[in-house]
């Protein structure tokens, strides 16, 4: 069996690699939110609105050192901070919405059981 390293880590199968690296309920929402445009931070806790501040704070820091999204500050006062994809992000795109097609089948699936009750 082949084995995938990333840092420090050993991984038994890609599919273990690439779950480790975007695990975590907020990092894919993230990025499904940058997919829609550059978002600054107040923007994305807006559509984020059950994660706290530490945690947003924590996942973008995560996902740049991760290549997934670029950040840029601009020299104004106060400070001016976007978020956007990097290569990375866009890439796994095609992924997240073939979750969010998979999660609408299942939601309606769900929805004819309850009915059928």
């Amino acid at each position: 069996m082949s084995k995938y390293r990333m840092n420090e880590y050993t991984y038994n199968c890609p599919v273990e690699l690439a779950l480790n690296t975007i695990m975590g309920k907020w990092k894919v929402l993230i990025l499904w939110q940058l997919n829609k445009g550059t978002k600054r931070y107040s923007e994305l806790k807006k559509t984020l609105p059950n994660i706290t501040d530490k945690m947003l704070a924590q996942q973008l820091k995560e996902l740049e050192k991760d290549n997934f999204i670029v950040r840029e500050v601009y020299p104004t006062v106060p400070p001016k901070v976007e978020y956007s994809l990097a290569e990375l992000g866009v890439e796994i795109q095609p992924i997240l919405k073939s979750m969010q097609q998979w999660g609408i089948k299942f939601r309606m699936k769900e929805t004819d059981e309850e009915l059928k009750r």
